[in-house]
């Protein structure tokens, strides 16, 4: 597997393999905000063709008031996707530890993920088998549009889970 940061010539299939949910791309998003320097998105693939999984590292952080007022400037693994045919293969470890290598690398001494309160067991025991640990309580609010132009606003209930980094990954 091939983790890298999403180029220009990604969208069209990470559109047409994973699609957005909405009339606005999530993929052409993410990889705007890392064109403006907030973000990494990252893109994992079992080989040229095939499409494992995604995620976002948002060097800003969680746009959540309450984790913002407990762990500012913590950045963010936003998004975590993997392809189902794939789901409990590894790729959503690879695609985390790739996202923690960079944040450290970049001098991150912690970094987090947020889980809502809605059935995502799975995901849960992930990320405490990774060392993922609750830290801040919240609501994740975003919005999207759907398929008619309707934008429709969300807050799910949520916590934010927080990793101390190794702060020399190469050891």
């Amino acid at each position: 597997m091939h983790i890298k940061a999403c180029r220009q010539e990604d969208l069209d299939a990470l559109e047409e393999r994973l699609p957005s949910s909405s009339a606005i791309s999530y993929h052409a998003q993410r990889f705007a905000r890392q064109l403006a320097g907030t973000s990494t998105f990252l893109v994992a693939w079992l080989d040229a063709a095939r499409l494992a999984g995604t995620c976002e590292v948002r060097w800003d952080g969680c746009a959540a008031p309450e984790v913002r007022a407990v762990i500012a400037g913590c950045p963010e693994i936003n998004g975590l996707h993997v392809v189902d045919a794939l789901q409990s293969r590894g790729t959503g470890s690879a695609l985390i530890r790739h996202a923690e290598q960079l944040a450290a690398e970049r001098g991150a001494r912690l970094i987090g993920l947020g889980v809502d309160d809605h059935g995502n067991p799975r995901a849960a025991a992930l990320y405490a088998r990774l060392g993922y640990r609750p830290t801040v309580r919240y609501l994740d609010r975003y919005f999207y549009t759907d398929d008619t132009g309707a934008e429709h606003q969300v807050a799910d209930p949520a916590v934010f889970l927080v990793k101390e980094l190794d702060p020399d990954p190469q050891t």
